[in-house]
Formats: structure tokens, C-alpha cells, sequence
């Protein structure tokens, strides 16, 4: 199978190379940003969950895994069943199954809000998903990975601004009133694709929208699954030191709890920075953002875990998040000239790569850490991951597709 950069599905271009976006590639971000506030608001209540309940801490924390199992196994088959859907009914449908799921969620005990985890976690999947495919038809082909960024700048949002900020908020209206934001936002984003997003633009995939089939025959690409490799790799790389960079500026750093959340700011300030600068390199040379952004990872790592005790661990931190989101508009340039036949699918399991990325830091780092290690190691294993995605870059860089 040879590669294709999928121009049948751009087939509404954008006005020119230099101009800005259409605006439904943003209302596409604003959405995502939504529906990822629920992802990292639970982290942040997480206790106060567990009290209202009346179950374990480990069991609210099945809460978060519930979720990430949704995305990593449910978004896939749902992609394959919203194929033969119009888009706009795709990022429709997935919004209010999500929107409702968590509003059900709120109202029922602990195994209601468990399996209402799950169906949000799929729902979420699919949307994002869609989503990617959506924004990339809406543009030309040399804008592709810009409008990947915008639309994945909404996730970086969540993490930085949503999730804290639902988390002051359910402190003083007990932890539903954030998740009540959430649900208000994703009907917010309702509301912006049906009146942002024309039907025409969104499904502007013309003659060449493929089948069932058609998606699974792409999947079966080897060059595809590299991708999904690079993806597991440097994501799991950066947020295994990002998951204990609060515990590692209290405890090494020794950094006042007040000045924490400003220093994990700097980070989500290095990703937008990042999602700007990869989404104009990756247009042109993909595999130059993500090589460079897989070895500034391991790089800035290992720096982290040495600087952990000194002033310096601050311009770090911010340079970190720069690496670390220079190379997503980059990953799904490749995926879509990869699997330009099966956009929709594809798609999909990306999501559930950078899913599976995050949900596995937890067991990578609980082995050094149950051993006796050092917090800084962390660190360290997340250098090693992003080392381990180095040849498999190069390989993709060098092999044609088959």
C-alpha cells in the first residue's frame, strides 16, 4: 500500500497557505477542550470523591482507569461504526452520549459513575477522533498538521487550565460542580458545531469515503503501527516525569506549595508553544519534529532529574513541555499520510496510543519506586522511552510504505 496524503478528504481547501484557519477548526479545539476537563478534573477531587461515596481511595482511583479504558479499547470499534455517518452527526452524537453519560454519572452511586466513566471515555475517543479527521478536511494539504494542533491544543488546555480550575471550583461547590461545568461546556460545543461546522464542510470527503473494509484493510499497514509505537514511546516519555513533577518540586526542590501550580503552568505554556512551532515544522518535515522532539525529551529529562535540587529545574520544566508537544501535529501528519484511506479509524487508535501512553506511566513508575528508588527516577525511564522511539523514527523516515 502506497502512501497517500489524502487529498480526497480535503476537498473544501481553505483560502490560501499563509491565512488563518476556518473557524470550525477552532470550535473543534474548544470542544475537545471541554470534554478533556472531565479526563483531569477527577485526578484533583479525587479525594473528595472517594469520602462522598464511601469507597477506598484505590477504588475511586478505578474511576481514572475506567476512563482510559474506554478511550484505549472503545474508541476504535465506535470509529468503525460511525463510518458510514455523516461527520457533523458523528461530532454531534459523540458530544451528547458524552455529555450524557457524565450528567448520569452525577446523579448515581459509585458503580453508576464507574460504568458512566467508560461509555465518556468512548464517547470521548470517537469525538476526538472524528474530530482530527474533521479539522484536517477543512484545510489544504499543507496546513494538515496546524489544524491537527489547534484542534489537540484543546486537550492541552484541559490539562493546564481545565482540570485545575474545575478543581478550585468543586472545593466550594463539592466535587459535582465541576463535572456540571463540563457537562454546560460539551452543550456549549454542541451548539458551535451545529452552527460553525456546515454539513458540506465536515463531510467534504467526496467520492473516495471509504468502507468498513476499506478502513481495516489500511490498518493492516506495518509502517502505520511504527507510528503508533512513536506515539506510546514519547508520550509515556513525558508524562511519567510530568505525573510526579509536583511530588519532585516538594519533596527534592523543596519548592513552597503555593508556587507548584505556577511551575506546572510553565509547563502547559511549553506545550502551546510546542503545538505552535510543530504544527508549522511537521507540515514540511515531520520526521525532523519528531526526531527532534523525541531526543529533546531524553535530553531534558535526565537534565530534570540533575537540576531537580536547583533553580534550574524551572526553565526546564518549560522546556519539557515544548518537547514533549512539538512532535503531536507531527504523529498525526504521518498518521493521515499513512492511512489516508482510513482517516476515521486511524485516527481513533492514535487517540488510543496517546491513551495508552498516559494510563501506563503508573506501572513504569511504581517498579523503580516500590524498589526504593529515587522520585528522580522517573525521570530516567521517561529519557529511556523517548530513546527507544529514536530508531523507530528513523526507520520510518528511511522505509517506503508497503
Amino acid at each position: 500500500m502506497t502512501e497517500t496524503t489524502d487529498t480526497a478528504t480535503r476537498s473544501t481547501p481553505a483560502p490560501s497557505r499563509g491565512g488563518r484557519l476556518p473557524a470550525g477548526v477552532y470550535l473543534l479545539g474548544f470542544s475537545l477542550f471541554a470534554m478533556g476537563t472531565a479526563e483531569f478534573l477527577l485526578a484533583g477531587v479525587l479525594p473528595e470523591v472517594a469520602a462522598d461515596l464511601g469507597v477506598p481511595l484505590s477504588a475511586a482511583g478505578l474511576l481514572i482507569t475506567a476512563f482510559a479504558l474506554g478511550v484505549v479499547f472503545g474508541g476504535p470499534p465506535l470509529a468503525v461504526l460511525s463510518l458510514r455517518w455523516p461527520r457533523r452527526t458523528a461530532l454531534l452524537g459523540t458530544q451528547t452520549v458524552f455529555a450524557a453519560s457524565i450528567a448520569v454519572g452525577l446523579f448515581g452511586g459509585y458503580e453508576v459513575l464507574l460504568i458512566s466513566r467508560v461509555v465518556s471515555g468512548v464517547a470521548y475517543a470517537g469525538f476526538f477522533a472524528v474530530a482530527t479527521v474533521t479539522a484536517v478536511g477543512m484545510v489544504t494539504p499543507d496546513r494538515t498538521a496546524r489544524a491537527s494542533a489547534v484542534v489537540v491544543s484543546g486537550l492541552s488546555v484541559a490539562m493546564v487550565a481545565g482540570g485545575p480550575a474545575g478543581t478550585l471550583l468543586s472545593h466550594f461547590t463539592g466535587w459535582r460542580g465541576g463535572f456540571w461545568v463540563v457537562v454546560l461546556l460539551t452543550l456549549a460545543g454542541i451548539a458551535g458545531c451545529l452552527l460553525g461546522i456546515p454539513a458540506a464542510a465536515a463531510d467534504s470527503g467526496g467520492a473516495a469515503k471509504p468502507d468498513v473494509r476499506g478502513e481495516l484493510r489500511t490498518m493492516r499497514t506495518p509502517k502505520l503501527w511504527g507510528i503508533y509505537a512513536i506515539t506510546i514511546l514519547t508520550t509515556a516519555g513525558y508524562m511519567i516525569t510530568f505525573n510526579y513533577l509536583a511530588a519532585m518540586l516538594a519533596d527534592i526542590t523543596g519548592l513552597a506549595g503555593v508556587w507548584i501550580p505556577a511551575v506546572l503552568a510553565l509547563f502547559g505554556i511549553g506545550a502551546f508553544a510546542g503545538l505552535w512551532m510543530g504544527g508549522r515544522i511537521a507540515d514540511r518535515r515531520p520526521h525532523l519534529a519528531l526526531g527532534a522532539g523525541a531526543s529533546a525529551i531524553a535530553l531534558l529529562s535526565l537534565v530534570l532529574a540533575v537540576t531537580m535540587t536547583s533553580a534550574w529545574v524551572v526553565p526546564v520544566v518549560f522546556l519539557l513541555g515544548i518537547a514533549a508537544f512539538v512532535l503531536n501535529p507531527a504523529l498525526y501528519s504521518r498518521v493521515f499520510a499513512i492511512a489516508g484511506a482510513a482517516p476515521t479509524l486511524a485516527g481513533a487508535t492514535t487517540v488510543s496510543a496517546f491513551q495508552l501512553g498516559i494510563s501506563g506511566t503508573p506501572v513504569l513508575a511504581a517498579l523503580p519506586l516500590a524498589a526504593g528508588a529515587a522520585l528522580t527516577s522517573v525521570c530516567v525511564i521517561g529519557a529511556g522511552l523517548a530513546i527507544v522511539a529514536l530508531p523507530i523514527i528513523r526507520a520510518d523516515r528511511s522505509r517506503p510504505a508497503r
